[in-house]
């Protein structure tokens, strides 16, 4: 739906590097695991950003179908929540909670009550935990006495609910995907006072190819088959600690090819009164907001809808936040929106579609490990379901959320 700029190929090629120096782990002073805690099993949770819910039956995946067969997989795809773009539905997957719920709505947007925008490129904002709501599985452990820690993950720079993971890291692509790996493995070594039960991982580089080079591309296949060649060592060195470690390996969207010409909201609205982020658009009074939809809907174009924020479709979970903007533009297939003229050309990939009429939204799911049954394959679920089957298989008590385990039951020995 959007075009990102900072997707280029010196981004991908800066992921796919060879081992650099790590960025130092910043070490909270938490309490030590709780004696009960440390008999748990473990828990890595890796998002390969962008992973499309088939290319490991289009490219060559042999690590993750050795998982698939070995633990449980959805085959059909996991569907994102709406916007299927990569923050909200991060925050979702160790949240619960749909992205109006949780707050991150988007990668850029305005909060009128706040009288301030959020980027997840501004570290003052996606490092500020008042954006967020919910309770991550890292707070959520931390909170009941288990230690955690992220190899990035959105949020996880925040302090949300006064808490912090044990172990995080500040972004930075330029670490070599090898020394992540490394880097699990090391605080799965660290003595069981200290060492967190909950661990995330996090790669961009099949997002990076698919935005840069199109879901179709060589690039993306080499993309996919080296991020299959992470999961295979992260496999095989996770089994030689001898713990009782349960791996998702998940993804927060899928990928389509966009079409060349994005739409132009201000050719057919005046948005003068609007302050607007990307295709998101907030009125300064109501009435421009009334105005500015009569006019869209008197130019009606087959490739977006427009609804006032109450009217949104139900099943989008995408009309109770004054985040998202009002009126609300839902694109019809797979072209980029903005309310003005952008500055760059899209890039040929994208997302942040309806995964329901755009199965090409839909994102991969793996699972192995002690408490995982073999060869299960599940029917398609919500991502919102992915944060009680993970603390299932921690040990953890969850607050309301907006997901169930539901379907993923089946998946727990």
């Amino acid at each position: 739906m959007h075009c990102l700029r900072y997707l280029s190929a010196l981004a991908l090629a800066a992921s796919m590097a060879a081992a650099q120096d790590a960025t130092p782990v910043i070490h909270v002073d938490n309490p030590p695991n709780l004696l009960a805690q440390q008999s748990k099993h473990y828990v890595v949770l890796v998002s390969l950003d962008g992973f499309r819910y088939n290319y490991n039956r289009e490219y060559d995946t042999p690590s993750l179908n050795a998982m698939a067969k070995d633990g449980a997989s959805t085959p059909n795809g996991m569907l994102p929540s709406y916007p299927s773009v990569t923050f909200p539905n991060h925050y979702t997957l160790v949240t619960g909670l749909r992205p109006e719920h949780h707050g991150i709505v988007a990668m850029k947007f305005t909060d009128p009550d706040r009288h301030q925008t959020y980027a997840y490129t501004d570290a003052k904002t996606s490092s500020d935990g008042t954006w967020y709501q919910g309770t991550p599985l890292w707070v959520l452990a931390e909170q009941q006495g288990m230690r955690s820690a992220c190899f990035f993950w959105p949020g996880s720079e925040a302090r949300i609910a006064s808490v912090r993971p044990s172990y995080y890291l500040h972004y930075d692509e330029s670490i070599g995907d090898e020394t992540r790996i490394d880097q699990v493995i090391d605080w799965l070594k660290l003595p069981p006072p200290s060492r967190p039960h909950f661990i995330t991982l996090y790669y961009p580089n099949t997002d990076h190819a698919g935005h840069t080079y199109g879901p179709d591309s060589p690039e993306e296949r080499e993309a996919v088959q080296h991020v299959d060649a992470m999961i295979g060592d992260l496999r095989a060195k996770l089994k030689a600690t001898g713990l009782p470690v349960d791996l998702i390996v998940t993804a927060d969207h899928g990928m389509v090819k966009l079409d060349p010409s994005p739409v132009v909201l201000d050719t057919f609205a005046n948005l003068d009164h609007f302050t607007t982020d990307g295709s998101l658009l907030y009125a300064n009074t109501e009435a421009d907001a009334e105005t500015a939809y009569e006019q869209f809907r008197t130019h009606p174009d087959p490739r977006f809808n427009v609804y006032r924020r109450l009217n949104v479709p139900p099943a989008l979970h995408y009309d109770t936040s004054a985040r998202e903007g009002d009126p609300v533009i839902i694109p019809t297939g797979p072209y980029s929106i903005y309310a003005h003229a952008p500055m760059h050309p899209c890039t040929i990939g994208g997302h942040g579609f309806d995964p329901h009429t755009m199965p090409e939204m839909k994102a991969i799911f793996f699972a192995e490990g002690p408490d995982i049954v073999p060869g299960v394959a599940l029917p398609s679920f919500h991502n919102i379901d992915v944060y009680p089957f993970l603390a299932t298989l921690l040990g953890l008590r969850t607050p309301p959320i907006d997901g169930t385990i539901g379907v993923l039951s089946a998946a727990i020995k």
